[in-house]
């Protein structure tokens, strides 16, 4: 990769660009045309530019200024500080909407960084330049100018986005090294933008991949939810395994080709619209191993032993609450009640457990999956809505009333 630190910026006038301010948010704009009427610099930034010039709808619009936080907590009377290691301001609009405001930053020299003061470095605040060599990949270095309308380029970010590459700002060993998270967001972008990695990607993941076990484990709980939230996560997954990074990302989970497809089933069924729970995505990772250590004999305290020590692990090292953990089991063990057929004595009762939608939805995704089992899942499906015509119960054999048996007095004291 070129060296651009030096480089001119390329500046793309409105006339030149697609990107419009229509389909902007209309609060990101008020905190925009704010910043800018106060003589701060206010631009679009990230990946809210990204997507609108490949025509998607932005997750959310993040927003790049020189003001500090305590500037923009003075403009907005809306406005809070928040975080220490990344100090910014948060803009809160009603009560679901929140627009991020940072102040652009720099590198820190190595004599600007007191030993005593651990959150310096990252509020080291600079210029558009600086901050846009800062970020991860080129495609999320675009700056969108409120003033003229006119996109800021400074990493080359725009012609990667034409030829659908995701390249890494600066040698991706060095920057894998300050983020080791880094190298999953480079699998997760080019899945979910259907982008190739560069060249020089693949190797720098292999060389530094034993770093992400050192990765805080709350984050890469959140960035696996990310990964199914947006619908790839069985695909990054599968090439995490082929990277060598799968080990440090999930320890517990084993690299099975069952498991990965049934992973991506179920991302086709969030394509569709049904919301993804971390208990599904849990259950869906360990299903594989689980099925293989279970038999259609076993006891069910055993298969609850079974559930519970394959998730076990996984929930300890994330920190993930007993409620998902237990709803991931229950589960797993409705998984294998249906698997066994119907007819099984306490039929009925099972029916109506509380978690039985949930585990029919993992049985759904296993038949559709290995295309097994279509009449058993139509049977219970059936069951489970009600909609199987109910066998009348045995009427008791007439004859003569029962006697009831006279109680004996006690004996006298």
């Amino acid at each position: 990769m070129p060296e651009l630190n030096n480089a001119p910026a390329r500046i793309i006038p409105r006339s030149e660009h697609d990107l419009s301010r229509q389909y902007i948010d209309e609060n990101s704009l008020k905190v925009l045309y704010r910043l800018h009427r106060h003589g701060y610099k206010a631009y679009l930034v990230g990946g809210g530019v990204r997507d609108l010039l490949l025509g998607r709808t932005p997750k959310d619009f993040d927003i790049g200024t020189d003001a500090t936080p305590e500037q923009v907590y003075k403009l907005f009377r809306n406005s809070r500080i928040v975080g220490r290691r990344f100090r910014l301001a948060h803009i809160i609009f009603g009560r679901n909407e929140c627009i991020e405001v940072a102040t652009f930053r720099r590198k820190p020299v190595e004599e600007e960084v007191p030993d005593d003061e651990r959150f310096f470095c990252e509020n080291v605040f600079g210029t558009p330049r600086e901050d846009a060599f800062r970020r991860d990949f080129t495609i999320n270095a675009l700056f969108y100018s409120i003033d003229d309308f006119s996109i800021i380029d400074y990493t080359g970010g725009l012609e990667d986005l034409r030829r659908g590459i995701i390249r890494v700002i600066g040698d991706p060993v060095e920057r894998f090294a300050e983020d080791p998270v880094r190298m999953l967001r480079a699998l997760e972008f080019s899945a979910r933008l259907g982008f190739e990695l560069h060249e020089d990607i693949a190797p720098a993941i292999e060389q530094q991949a034993p770093l992400l076990a050192e990765a805080s484990s709350a984050r890469i709980r959140e960035e696996l939810l990310e990964l199914f939230r947006h619908k790839v996560g069985g695909k990054v997954l599968q090439r995490a395994d082929k990277l060598g990074l799968l080990q440090q990302l999930v320890p517990d989970m084993q690299a099975q080709r069952e498991s990965f497809d049934l992973l991506r089933q179920l991302d086709l069924r969030t394509a569709i619209g049904v919301d993804i729970q971390e208990s599904m995505v849990l259950a869906t990772m360990y299903l594989t191993p689980f099925c293989q250590a279970c038999s259609s004999d076993m006891p069910l305290g055993e298969v609850h032993k079974l559930a519970n020590r394959e998730i076990a692990r996984h929930c300890r090292r994330f920190s993930i609450a007993a409620g998902i953990r237990h709803q991931a089991r229950e589960m797993l063990i409705t998984f294998f009640r249906l698997t066994r057929g119907r007819g099984r004595r306490g039929e009925q009762r099972f029916l109506r457990h509380p978690c039985v939608h949930d585990g029919l939805e993992l049985f759904r995704l296993w038949c559709e999956c290995s295309g097994e089992h279509q009449d058993l899942l139509q049977s219970w499906t059936n069951a489970i809505a009600g909609k199987e015509e109910q066998k009348p119960r045995p009427q008791r054999k007439p004859g003569p009333p029962r006697r009831r048996k006279k109680k004996t007095p006690p004996a006298p004291v």
